[in-house]
């Protein structure tokens, strides 16, 4: 019986083997169904999945649901077969956070936008009325909620995605703020995590 010689190619090509099978467990792992664009993949690994049963009765109309610890927007349709995730801003400092239940009453294209009297204080050039249009701070989508002034909508400025950044509204890219307006309907439950 002959035995072959342990060689540096060898040795270096067993040590390849070895490194690369966690990776190749990986790539064989199912990821989560996560309907969105390419920034979302990118920064997967920062956002942690969420069960809707965790925080709601029922999924009722629809389902909404903002994790400011992950910087995430969770949706889920009515029967709960459609999940998705977005990347969103979230508010500034933990004064301007609200948290708890809420609803959407409201939905508009081409939201128009006047800054609260404590935006204007925190930042006096802001002006004081903002048509619908490219540099609007709401973007292309918003919608209301039953809490006054405060808004999950997209935003122009896609810097402030993944970012403290709103001064207490959800702020997600546009091309997603447009999908999630069109999957959401008024009445939809949502909670701020």
């Amino acid at each position: 019986m002959s035995r072959s010689p342990l060689t540096r190619r060898s040795a270096l090509a067993g040590a390849g083997a070895v490194l690369a099978t966690p990776m190749l467990a990986l790539a064989e792992t199912p990821v989560p169904a996560v309907r969105s664009t390419d920034q979302v993949r990118r920064n997967l690994s920062s956002f942690r999945t969420q069960r809707w049963q965790d925080h709601f009765e029922s999924l009722g109309r629809a389902t909404i649901l903002a994790d400011m610890e992950s910087r995430a927007v969770h949706y889920w349709s009515a029967d709960g077969a459609d999940y998705r995730l977005y990347p969103s801003s979230i508010p500034l400092t933990e004064e301007l956070t609200r948290r708890g239940y809420t609803e959407v009453v409201r939905k508009r294209v081409g939201p128009d936008w006047t800054p609260t009297p404590s935006m204007r204080e925190r930042d006096p050039s802001l002006p004081a009325y903002m048509p619908p249009g490219p540099d609007n701070p709401l973007g292309t989508h918003a919608m209301y909620l039953t809490w006054p002034a405060y808004l999950i909508h997209g935003t122009h400025d896609t810097r402030k995605i993944g970012r403290r950044s709103s001064s207490g509204c959800i702020g997600l890219f546009n091309e997603h703020i447009e999908e999630l307006f069109g999957l959401t309907p008024v009445g939809a439950q949502v909670r701020l995590l």
